[in-house]
């Protein structure tokens, strides 16, 4: 198995980023394009736990926006050619608490996708 093969990471750096777009646009076609489309998707967030894409879907509809944030240090680990994983530190706009994201991404015919991710605050009792 290779790790971080140069296609493979340049494919998953460039769909992260496009997560982190379309997460700042708060544009929700997009956000849902790249979290794989099953019930067996996850994402575990500051206050709420949910389990398949239509909870994400319903969550994200519901929030009224996504809050800004700023990315600090990002790593990006691709394992062979079809899974990799994410995980990013960001700082919320007005907080100082450091946030934390980890995300796992598998490559399916249409794409790399999200199958699970996980969001949590410094200091959150969550």
């Amino acid at each position: 198995m290779i790790i971080n093969d140069p296609v493979a990471l340049a494919q998953v750096t460039a769909a992260f980023e496009a997560y982190e777009r379309a997460l700042m646009a708060d544009d929700i076609p997009a956000m849902d394009a790249l979290f794989h489309d099953a019930p067996t998707t996850n994402r575990f967030g500051v206050g709420e736990v949910l389990y398949g894409i239509e909870a994400i879907r319903e969550f994200r509809k519901g929030r009224g926006g996504s809050p800004q944030r700023t990315l600090g240090r990002v790593s990006i680990t691709t394992y062979g050619d079809s899974f990799a994983t994410a995980d990013a530190e960001f700082f919320r706009e007005g907080s100082e608490k450091r946030g934390r994201q980890s995300q796992s991404w598998v490559r399916f015919a249409d794409g790399w996708k999200v199958v699970s991710a996980h969001v949590s605050l410094e200091g959150n009792s969550h």
